[in-house]
């Protein structure tokens, strides 16, 4: 059987996981914490990155430092994770939801401001499958109505927009570090990185909840107390070991995923080329991270057909999101501002192929085949 997904792994995990254990320091912020958010500081030029047990934990970091309230509309995709939504709706905010583009699968920039109300307090893009959002106009959009911008950029380590990072465009990113990213640490993990130099003390002290313990062993006060609201919002310094051992090789992860990206792309373009099927677009100034493959049958029952194919070859697929806004919690949660002229169609059609670091050559060959055969 070929996995649909392996967490990545470059051997160095197990003596850094190792020495974490063996350290005085295993809680949060230990010195592999520290090594990481100084790595994240310098790749993402942002002005504070914060390890999170989840990208979860990120996102809901980043609704408490906008003090989102009951009552708020917060705009995003409804083809996302239920955590992009979640985050707010446990603030009480009503999520609003608009329609995608097709190329990319990502918020339709412009469907955006005709959305926006007197109640709109943040933009949420997701940036699927690595590739961004249109983030010059959604921040022109956001700067004109006085908005803030969280970058659910779950998927987009080591991808840019314009030779920017993604997360690093809006007020705050959100990313994830979950067994089926790019890059892990050990299963689950986030980050949450700060833009706007006003977030970074009171983000340190939700985290630590809500409490100014960060300060305390800084030497700024000279005990710490309970001053916020907060959480405990840190992962123990094992995930950030473990962490660490891929951020040592992000460069290799990345080529070598882009390598397999390319392959499936060249292997499969003969039937994109032929109308068979569709492949993803990335549009100019976007470099994508490869975090997924994805192809587009033309309509459910094909993919549902394809899907059964490959299993019954042994290669496991998958089909994505189901769009939010048609989920059981949909209606009670959210509404769907324009015409679903995109969201659930083309959601319909998507299949998501195996890709992994390190996935061999002659296992994309088999995945590739399989998917000829079924076409032919």
């Amino acid at each position: 059987m070929i996995p649909f997904n392996k967490p990545p792994y470059t051997g160095n995990e197990d003596q850094y996981v190792l020495a974490a254990m063996r350290s005085s320091k295993i809680s949060g912020d230990g010195d592999f914490s520290k090594r990481c958010q100084a790595w994240f500081e310098a790749k993402l030029e942002c002005k504070k990155a914060l390890l999170t047990p989840s990208c979860t934990h990120a996102l809901e970091m980043a609704a408490l430092l906008i003090d989102v309230q009951a009552g708020d509309e917060i705009i995003m995709p409804s083809y996302t994770f239920v955590s992009t939504a979640n985050a707010f709706v446990m603030r009480g905010a009503k999520i609003v939801f608009v329609d995608i583009r097709p190329d990319t699968m990502n918020i339709d920039e412009n469907q955006i401001e005709a959305a926006i109300t007197s109640k709109t307090k943040a933009i949420v893009p997701v940036h699927y499958a690595g590739v961004a959002c249109e983030m010059d106009v959604i921040m022109d959009i956001a700067l004109r109505h006085g908005l803030f911008v969280i970058e659910d950029a779950a998927q987009g380590m080591m991808a840019s927009y314009k030779g920017r990072p993604l997360g690093s465009i809006g007020h705050m990113g959100a990313f994830s570090f979950h067994e089926t990213k790019n890059y892990t640490s050990g299963g689950e993990g986030g980050l949450l990185i700060i833009n706007d130099e006003r977030f970074v003390s009171r983000a340190e002290i939700i985290r630590e909840k809500g409490t100014n313990r960060s300060q305390f062993f800084r030497g700024m006060v000279d005990k710490y107390s309970w001053v916020d609201i907060g959480s405990s919002y840190l992962p123990c310094d094992i995930q950030a070991a473990f962490l660490w051992g891929q951020l040592e090789r992000s460069e290799e992860i990345n080529k070598n995923r882009l390598q397999l990206w390319n392959s499936y792309y060249e292997a499969l373009f003969s039937l994109a080329s032929s109308g068979r099927v569709t492949l993803p677009s990335i549009p100019d100034g976007c470099v994508h991270n490869a975090h997924m493959f994805y192809l587009k049958a033309n309509d459910l029952n094909e993919r549902t057909a394809l899907l059964e194919y490959l299993k019954n070859r042994e290669v496991y697929g998958v089909f994505h999101y189901v769009p939010l806004h048609s989920a059981v919690a949909g209606p009670r949660f959210s509404r769907f501002h324009g015409d679903d002229r995109y969201t659930t169609n083309e959601s319909e059609r998507l299949i998501r192929l195996p890709v992994w670091y390190g996935m061999q050559g002659h296992e994309i060959t088999r995945v590739v085949d399989s998917v000829l055969e079924f076409f032919a």
